[in-house]
């Protein structure tokens, strides 16, 4: 299954969820990141059920705050 992670194309050899994947990519910080599954931002809930395909598009995005 080729996968495109953060704008770079991976192979993986088995079907998985989003959160198996994020297991898989050694995710820094999983319960901080939010994650855009071909487009869309994807619920939390979600990460477990979501099972990825071929071709399909993720990023790993990790809102910060800051300022004064």
């Amino acid at each position: 299954m080729k996968l495109t992670i953060n704008g770079e194309e991976k192979q993986f050899e088995n079907q998985m969820t989003v959160s198996q994947l994020l297991t898989v990519e050694q995710v820094k910080m999983p319960d901080m990141v939010s994650v855009e599954y071909n487009g869309q931002i994807l619920k939390r809930p979600d990460f477990d059920t979501t099972n990825l395909k071929d071709d399909d598009k993720i990023e790993f995005l990790y809102f910060m705050g800051g300022g004064r």
